[in-house]
């Protein structure tokens, strides 16, 4: 058996489906550019005033979404924040500080209009922070950005930190339901009473940490005997191109959310609704 010549490149060697990329013009977008633009939409969405910061980042990203055809998805991630968006609702309405234009009263407690204006602003920018973030998660690859950022030099140990926590809740719920099934073939009840149901999380919470400490140690044997501390680069098995085009609009968007952010702090755009 021969052995490869010594500048074939590794790349070549590897099946079309590790090294295929992504379809769609806006999937196609260099992971790392991606995330700038979900960071410039998400301060964007916090960090100017009044609505028009927010009004404009949704929909944006409602229009993108729709063009790479995830907008349903990402709408279902945005009901997750319903608690959240439930929460600044009452308490904005009711218990805006200083606010004495009564809008209804409900008993002892007072509606006001500053209320309801600034419940809504505070909706809309939780919406458009949401959204910038589900747009992000379902077009790009947590390992195809991973491999972006570390061909631009992050370090192993940043790697494997965010690598770690993307991976936490997708791996924390696949695990609780692992815990769950054993658990119900064993005789637990998760069918029955709200009451009941409440009382057997506890034979779930041992199970579900007892694994996660052991599945670091695991993980932090298998990266050292991959050689995780050796002092050699890593070849890079998939690439992604990256054109100028590409990286004077990653670039224009650092600077103009930059711009943006202290426009709006320093309160040269009060005059934008």
């Amino acid at each position: 058996m021969t052995s490869p010549p010594q500048d074939l490149d590794p790349r070549s060697l590897l099946p079309d489906f590790v090294t295929r990329l992504s379809v769609g013009p806006y999937r196609r977008l260099c992971p790392t550019t991606k995330l700038v633009i979900a960071f410039a939409e998400a301060l964007i969405a916090i960090g100017v005033r009044g609505w028009t910061g927010p009004l404009a980042v949704a929909c944006t990203v409602v229009v993108v979404a729709a063009y790479a055809r995830v907008l349903r998805r990402a709408l279902v991630i945005v009901t997750l924040t319903a608690p959240l968006v439930l929460s600044i609702v009452l308490v904005n309405t009711f218990f805006f500080p200083g606010a004495h234009d009564v809008l209804v009263r409900l008993g002892p407690l007072t509606a006001t209009t500053t209320g309801v204006t600034a419940a809504a602003q505070a909706v809309l920018r939780v919406a458009a922070f949401a959204l910038s973030v589900s747009l992000f998660s379902l077009t790009t690859q947590a390992d195809d950005l991973l491999a972006d950022l570390e061909r631009r030099g992050l370090g192993r140990r940043g790697h494997f930190v965010i690598g770690a926590a993307l991976s936490t809740i997708p791996r924390m719920r696949e695990r609780i339901a692992e815990v769950t099934e054993a658990q119900r073939a064993r005789g637990l009840d998760t069918e029955s009473s709200r009451l009941r149901r409440v009382a057997g999380i506890v034979p779930l919470v041992g199970p579900v940490i007892f694994n996660s400490l052991t599945e670091v140690e695991e993980r932090t044997m298998a990266l050292e005997a991959r050689g995780f501390s050796a002092p050699t680069r890593r070849i890079q098995l998939k690439s992604f191109p990256e054109t100028p085009l590409e990286r004077t609009l990653a670039w224009s968007i650092v600077v103009g959310t930059v711009v943006l952010l202290i426009l709006s702090i320093a309160g040269l755009l009060a005059g934008l609704p």
